[in-house]
């Protein structure tokens, strides 16, 4: 049976001088992100901007909670327009953690749930972080919408 190693285990002590892990990797901080939005009568593809998580957060996992909001309403959760950390403009990315779910039922569902997702990203962005935003769709739609994100920076 072979022994191997992730690159983490790898920098803490399979080199001589040992390397830095990065605190978002070991014996960091898990910090919360929380949002709310009471929409009433919210239209079809409206951008609700919710938080902006900071440059270098690795997002670990996220959840969308709401009310039963309409027959046929979906929400996703992505990102509004913003400049990466080298300045470059990234266009509104309505799903980027998460494709449009039904929100005909009150429920929470997963955000970030898989690497394609987004789990374990690294936020690339300039000063203002990120905006994360929940992106409507299918109907008009009246009902409670909350974001939870989970993170670490240090």
């Amino acid at each position: 049976m072979a022994t191997v190693y992730s690159a983490q285990k790898t920098k803490w002590d399979q080199t001589t001088p040992a390397l830095k892990v990065k605190t978002s990797e070991m014996a960091g901080r898990v910090r919360v992100a929380y949002a709310d939005y009471e929409a009433v009568a919210v239209g079809i593809g409206t951008v609700i901007e919710m938080f902006n998580l900071p440059n270098g957060a690795r997002f670990l996992s996220g959840e969308l909670t709401y009310d039963a909001l309409d027959t046929s309403s979906t929400l996703s959760v992505g990102h509004a327009a913003y400049n990466n950390a080298a300045g470059t403009a990234v266009a509104l990315d309505v799903d980027e953690w998460k494709a449009a779910a039904a929100s005909t039922t009150a429920q929470s569902v997963a955000v970030a749930a898989t690497i394609v997702l987004g789990k374990n990203g690294v936020v690339d962005a300039d000063t203002t972080g990120i905006p994360v935003t929940v992106v409507t769709g299918g109907a008009t739609l009246t009902g409670s919408i909350q974001l939870v994100v989970n993170y670490v920076v240090d």
